[in-house]
């Protein structure tokens, strides 16, 4: 009984460490996830978002009428004048004053409507900035993550063949013992290992580089260990049937990059709009109520209550200002580079635009594209591993040269490689179809 529980104790404690193993590789999506939180070139788009909202806020109460008070004392000595009699006179005296009074833009030339609908823009464009900065930090992460996995997968290729290249020179150097090859023949496998020795180096040297780019770009601390995810070096890809035209149709409504150059044309022809209006009239309406408190501190004569003051002298007004431009060049030069900022967001929109479509189609046509190639590499890394293989043992049998099994041997290495850099691209372009297409970067 008790071997029984000594096993299931033993088989628990393996599913146990074999899960803890796979919650520590790094998957793709994983990596992308946590450099978008951690990216500070989302989080200064997120406080500029913020920033776009305050002067959404302030631009809606520009329409209420605004409401100010003040207030001031003042106390003379010497040669002044009375208000009292308004004469000059030889005394101290002590004023104070409170002012109350609210003022309203009336006509403007729709200005404040303009600035309104200018922030409303301004705030979805800070949406979007953020939305934009996410998927720019996903596209750069994902690009840096195959990067990491070809690479791995290039060190692996790189130490198999410099294991098969150690057997066949261990294997030749006892067939020199034996008299059934030459020197030539065991001097050519040694250099051959030499240099597979060396393309294991510096593959290891690509993929550390490449390691590194990928931590920098998640904001990773780069002494913590990054295991990532290699399953997707071995995959069956599929032909995608999508009609570009379609997809670049809905992105140029809802892709960030298209959606920020629009956003930037409409925010370009209100500022047009608005510095236009600075050329007309404009009528503002002011109302208030004022009063006073005196005293004259130089004789003893009976002064008025503060209160009794306050409402004595209590006053109101009514007044209206029309502003009539006549010279200002200032602000028709401001006009002009206002009208040439907007024909220059039309022209980024326009070129932001056929880029897009451009790389719409490169993307579908490079998946397709890769699909094929990556069939058409299985097929040739399997003829290679044949010929390879019969190389070989034509080389033990002394039917083929040393140099013969170089060639065999660097032409299947090259098929490999190539075949897993298609497969690499492959992932990156069906990604970023699935992205032209409204799905999310990051797959949950």
């Amino acid at each position: 009984m008790k071997r029984y529980i000594y096993i299931g104790v033993f088989s628990l404690m393996v599913l146990m460490s074999t899960a803890q193993e796979s919650s520590d590789v790094w998957t793709m999506d994983r990596c992308m996830q946590y450099a978008v939180e951690h990216s500070t070139g989302v989080m200064k788009k997120q406080y500029e978002a913020a920033s776009s909202r305050s002067d959404y806020h302030s631009a809606v109460a520009s329409f209420f009428p605004t409401l100010d008070a003040q207030t001031g004392g003042q106390y003379n000595w010497g040669r002044g004048i009375n208000p009292e009699t308004n004469t000059y006179s030889n005394v101290t005296t002590f004023n104070n004053y409170y002012e109350l009074y609210t003022s309203l833009s009336v006509f403007d030339a729709g200005r404040t409507f303009n600035q309104w609908r200018q922030a409303k823009v301004g705030r979805q464009l800070g949406y979007n900035n953020v939305q934009k900065a996410k998927d720019d930090k996903a596209i750069e992460v994902m690009q840096a993550f195959v990067d990491v996995v070809y690479t791995q997968g290039c060190v692996k290729l790189a130490e198999d063949k410099l294991k098969e290249s150690r057997m066949a020179l261990h294997k030749v150097e006892r067939q020199e013992e034996l008299g059934l090859k030459g020197k030539p023949d065991v001097a050519q496998i040694k250099a051959q290992e030499a240099e597979d020795d060396y393309n294991l180096t510096h593959q290891q040297n690509l993929y550390d580089a490449a390691l590194l780019k990928l931590k920098t770009a998640m904001n990773f601390p780069t002494k913590d260990l990054l295991p990532v995810d290699t399953t997707m070096q071995h995959f069956s890809p599929l032909m995608r049937v999508e009609n570009s035209d379609d997809l670049f149709q809905y992105a140029s409504n809802n892709n960030p990059d298209a959606m920020a150059a629009s956003l930037n044309v409409k925010k370009s022809r209100l500022q047009y709009s608005i510095d236009k209006s600075k050329l007309m009239p404009s009528l503002t309406f002011s109302a208030g109520i004022n009063t006073n408190y005196y005293e004259n501190l130089s004789n003893n004569a009976t002064v008025q209550s503060f209160h009794s003051q306050m409402k004595n002298n209590r006053g109101e007004f009514l007044y209206a200002t029309l502003r009539i431009p006549i010279v200002d060049f200032v602000t028709r030069s401001t006009v002009k580079r206002s009208r040439n900022n907007m024909l220059i967001s039309q022209l980024e929109k326009d070129e932001t635009m056929r880029k897009l479509q451009s790389d719409i189609e490169q993307a579908v046509m490079d998946c397709n594209g890769y699909a094929k190639e990556i069939t058409q590499m299985e097929n040739k890394v399997d003829a290679d591993s044949l010929a390879f293989h019969a190389t070989s043992r034509k080389f033990e049998e002394g039917m083929q040269s040393a140099i013969d099994l170089y060639t065999s041997a660097n032409t299947l290495l090259l098929s490999r490689v190539t075949l897993l850099q298609k497969r690499m691209l492959y992932v990156l372009k069906d990604r970023l179809v699935d992205y032209y297409k409204g799905e999310s970067l990051i797959k949950q």
